[in-house]
């Protein structure tokens, strides 16, 4: 009935845990989650949990934050991505959270990172996992530049396509990703009470642009906040998405579930 479509069960606080999980997952009818890479060094453990278990897909990429690894190229992510139950690329896309001292200009190598991870999801037709933190302006930036989003002709490469994951960013960026044809994933942030332009925006997108998702371990929903999260508990941000809409949480866990499936086409 339910689908997590972003945890991190390669993380060593739920990879020890992972019968359990696994257990508590059936329990809760969360019948698929998607385990998400953030490192090329990291994409080994996920890829071998995908294939150890019927419940779990993959995907491959370098999240933005992560400075001091390996550098994605677009052969590397497109032969990676051939591997059995990869169904995108990501984790991708820029965060500005932590500037410290350095400038949006300093940040040019994340954004010739995310450019790298379009023209493999362009090259190969998988989902971008997109992660946007204080940068939404530059991300969909890129996305326009990079994406084939201007005219289409015969021969061309797919337009990029994918979800911006744990969504936080305002009603107009939800706008603008909706109108390049992205989907929305919403976390356990939802669940928070002091979240409200959040609410507005899960008020604003449509249910079918929408997807649900954990994070896990992080940001564990109401009435679990603080503990250590896992894909068992995005019920819980479905029960939430379901009162903002007025909806009940079984439409609402059949409609996330059914876009999931639609866009990571390899998990159906």
């Amino acid at each position: 009935m339910f689908i997590d479509s972003h945890c991190h069960l390669s993380f060593p606080e739920l990879r020890a845990q992972l019968p359990a999980i696994l257990q508590s997952m059936r329990q809760a009818q969360v019948e698929r989650a998607l385990c998400i890479c953030t490192t090329l060094e990291e994409f080994d453990r996920v890829h071998e949990l995908a294939c150890s278990q019927e419940m779990l897909w993959s995907t491959v990429g370098v999240h933005p934050d992560n400075e001091g690894v390996r550098e994605p190229s677009v052969e590397e992510l497109v032969e990676l991505s051939q591997r059995p139950r990869v169904v995108g690329i990501g984790e991708t896309g820029l965060d500005y959270y932590r500037l410290g001292e350095r400038s949006l200009a300093d940040m040019e190598w994340q954004r010739d990172r995310f450019r790298v991870h379009v023209r493999a999801a362009r090259q190969t037709d998988l989902p971008l996992v997109i992660h946007t933190r204080s940068a939404s302006d530059d991300t969909l930036a890129i996305l326009k530049e990079e994406g084939g989003f201007g005219p289409t002709g015969a021969g061309q490469m797919p337009r990029a396509r994918g979800v911006f994951h744990c969504f936080t960013e305002s009603v107009e960026a939800a706008r603008a990703a909706l109108d390049l044809g992205f989907y929305i994933s919403f976390s356990g942030i939802l669940t928070f009470k002091n979240a409200t332009d959040l609410h507005e925006v899960a008020r604003f997108v449509p249910l079918e642009r929408c997807l649900i998702e954990t994070d896990s371990p992080y940001l564990a929903p109401v009435p679990y906040r603080g503990k250590t999260n896992t894909p068992a508990f995005v019920p819980y941000v479905a029960q939430k998405l379901a009162d903002l809409k007025g909806l009940s949480v079984e439409a609402v866990g059949q409609a996330t579930s059914a876009n999931t499936l639609a866009l990571f086409r390899g998990m159906a």
